[in-house]
């Protein structure tokens, strides 16, 4: 039987502004525009305003009752996100809904906007995520919905259209790994040696993902982000940093979650079901699995490389240390991929110096 670790989803309370501490006991004056914004919409009870989620950057989303003449056109809540303009881009949020809504997935509809206050009014996809609700009984059913939708995603991809996901792009992603997790959370200093091998595991694994065929990707396709819904499964959430990317991102982001883990069996079979569905949907996948697989788990390791400083980051510079409970979790995603193959090895080697632990002898690709 397959194992799933869980990790209760990461609400904040309402009146947090993305960095925890003294600011949260303050007047809450963006909450305030929002009240008064809302309120001369129409369309929402201003004063049943409770805290929907919160994320790990500066956006919060707050739930409101709708008012009886608007139900029939909204449903029974709607959803307001709070997105600072100076930290968060709410236009790419618009941008993205329309290219995923065309693409025909599950994505909140926008019902008003106010971009220069960073204020959008958001129909609901209801209070339970993948993470909540996914366990062994629905689990296939779920992640076989998901790719799905993820092949959707990718068949509507335009070149243009979205930012690339370029070289400069995943360098700055995965230095945030000796930055935070190597720096602050480990208060460790790389030698020259050390800092010049891990820079040549960042270029194969970077070479090994640009050379993958590119489409549109979601960039945080995983349990906290997806929705479960009675029709149209899954509802797509946090989609705003959308680029265009290596076809395995997603797939690696849903099936190798910071949040949730299964059996490597379990997860063999679903990446094979994706890339099956992929051929049949024309995608630009490999013909090869082996290769697909190769694919699937360096894009895997680049993501988890930069989760690890991120989470790292989250915590010491935000104040957020519920992320440092996922450590372990990433931390034995990217060791089981560095053991596998050979080019990998020199990161598994600096992670035993690192951790002082005694290196693991596995089989290597």
């Amino acid at each position: 039987m397959s194992l799933l670790y869980k990790v209760s989803p990461k609400f904040a309370p309402a009146g947090e502004p993305g960095t925890a501490g003294a600011a949260a006991t303050q007047p809450d004056d963006r909450l305030v525009r929002l009240r008064a914004w809302l309120q001369g919409l129409d369309l929402v009870q201003v004063e049943s305003c409770r805290p929907a989620s919160a994320d790990a950057s500066f956006r919060r989303y707050f739930r409101f009752d709708v008012l009886p003449a608007a139900r029939d056109a909204h449903g029974a809540t709607l959803v307001a996100m709070d997105a600072p303009p100076e930290r968060e881009n709410s236009a790419a949020f618009v941008k993205v809904a329309a290219l995923l809504a065309d693409a025909g997935v599950s994505v909140p509809a926008i019902v008003a906007q106010d971009l220069e206050q960073g204020f959008l009014l958001l129909s609901d996809l209801g209070t339970s995520t993948y993470l909540q609700v996914l366990d062994h009984d629905n689990a296939a059913t779920l992640y076989a919905e998901a790719l799905s939708a993820l092949v959707k995603i990718q068949q509507a991809s335009q070149p243009g259209v979205l930012p690339e996901f370029d070289r400069a792009f995943m360098l700055r992603e995965m230095n945030i790994f000796p930055e935070w997790y190597i720096g602050k959370h480990l208060n460790a200093t790389l030698t020259e040696a050390q800092s010049a091998e891990l820079q040549k595991v960042f270029d194969t694994i970077i070479a090994n993902c640009l050379a993958q065929p590119q489409v549109t990707m979601h960039r945080d396709y995983h349990s906290r982000n997806l929705m479960w819904m009675d029709e149209n499964n899954p509802g797509i959430l946090d989609f705003q940093d959308a680029v265009y990317g290596p076809i395995t991102y997603d797939a690696a982001s849903l099936l190798r979650d910071a949040y949730v883990s299964w059996d490597e069996e379990l997860v063999l079979d679903w990446v094979i079901r994706y890339w099956q569905h992929a051929r049949a949907a024309g995608l630009p996948v490999s013909k090869d699995f082996d290769k697909f697989y190769k694919d699937f788990e360096f894009m895997a390791l680049q993501r988890h490389l930069k989760i690890l400083g991120l989470f790292c980051r989250l915590n010491y510079r935000d104040g957020k240390p519920l992320y440092l409970g996922d450590l372990p979790t990433v931390m034995e995603y990217v060791r089981r991929t560095a053991g596998r193959y050979r080019e990998l090895k020199p990161l598994l080697k600096l992670l035993d110096a690192l951790e002082n632990r005694a290196p693991d002898v596995r089989y290597t690709f």
